[in-house]
């Protein structure tokens, strides 16, 4: 009975890891893909504004 405790227990934790790790690599694509984005956005703007823009606004 122990056996088949710690069993669902491991698979419990191992089912849930692999969960976790899965939603990590969908939060990790989305930030990617924003990061993406803001950084052509930024581009664009600061190429019709006349001039980089910098990150701290000077």
């Amino acid at each position: 009975m122990l056996a088949l405790v710690m069993l669902l227990l491991i698979i419990a934790i191992f089912g849930g890891l692999g969960f976790a790790a899965h939603f990590l690599w969908i939060v990790l694509l989305v930030a990617l893909a924003l990061w993406v984005l803001g950084f052509f956005i930024g581009a664009v703007e600061g190429g019709v504004a006349g001039g980089r823009r910098r990150w701290y606004g000077r």
